[in-house]
């Protein structure tokens, strides 16, 4: 019952107010509810910056969850790594994740600055950039989207980390030694053994990367607000572009309803190889 009730406050009772306001003409100014229908799905489905938006959300996602999940599979073999030490390399390998996103997306804001980043000083000391070069990281499209996807990247490793390196540690030490004993080198241990028992693991993690990417609004809004010119906006930020700066709340809880229907059938096809991995 305890669960019921917390999925039904912070869950059911979300989605069942977003999907009135949609159909609503409420606005920051009239607060009044009126029935609409479906004129404001209509109008974002219409919005070219909508569909811009819903490609940049997928996009980030896929990026982001592919370049955690492979960091996350290095990070967690170092931090498992029998060196000194061992405890403090966890603990900066966490730090990304315990620091509140807010926080951190304004230290890569000043990272990333067109003036005085910190990265465009060591490329010019290296010689990638010439005297006085900058980059223009958030003020490109180019750049911009790959400074969000790096910095969420960044941001989610330490979580995909710990949730592999669970399922290595849940590995049982004795089939690598039967494996050993039989001749197995560490390339056929690696391909046969770690990578099949992992593989749910890694599945899982990956599906926790996505669904915290795709609802996620802090760090687009701090480094890019969605520019240049919609390059970075995502489907979070132009709801609450719409429903919150724009005060048209009955449109930006339209343009928030499509994060759950794509999430969800991303959640369950995730979960659905992840069944057919453990059931094999």
């Amino acid at each position: 019952m305890p669960t019921v009730g917390y999925i039904a406050v912070l869950i059911v009772g979300p989605v069942v107010l977003a999907v009135a306001y949609a159909v609503s003409d409420v606005t920051v100014a009239d607060p009044a509810f009126d029935w609409a229908g479906l004129a404001n799905i209509e109008a974002v489905l219409a919005d070219p910056v909508f569909w811009r938006s819903l490609l940049n959300t997928c996009v980030i996602t896929v990026a982001t969850t592919s370049l955690a999940v492979a960091g996350g599979n290095v990070v967690a073999r170092l931090m498992l790594a029998p060196v000194h030490g061992r405890w403090l390399v966890r603990l900066c390998v966490l730090m990304p994740w315990v620091t509140p996103v807010t926080m951190s997306s304004v230290a890569w804001l000043w990272m990333l600055d067109s003036i005085y980043s910190p990265l465009d000083w060591a490329g010019r000391q290296f010689g990638l950039l010439g005297d006085g070069q900058s980059v223009n990281w958030l003020g490109r499209p180019s750049t911009a989207m790959a400074s969000v996807v790096a910095v969420q990247a960044w941001r989610l490793t330490p979580l995909t980390a710990v949730i592999i390196m669970a399922g290595l540690v849940a590995i049982p030490r004795n089939i690598y030694e039967a494996a050993r004993i039989d001749g197995a080198g560490r390339w056929l241990r690696t391909r046969f053994m770690t990578v099949p028992l992992t593989a749910p693991i890694v599945a899982v993690a990956a599906l926790f990367c996505a669904v915290f990417t795709f609802g996620d609004m802090a760090v687009v809004r701090v480094l890019t607000n969605g520019g240049p010119t919609h390059a970075t906006e995502v489907l979070a930020t132009l709801a609450f572009r719409r429903g919150i700066d724009g005060g048209d709340v009955g449109q930006g809880a339209a343009v928030a309803l499509f994060l759950l229907p794509v999430l969800l059938a991303a959640t369950l096809t995730i979960l659905g190889l992840v069944r057919r991995m453990v059931l094999r």
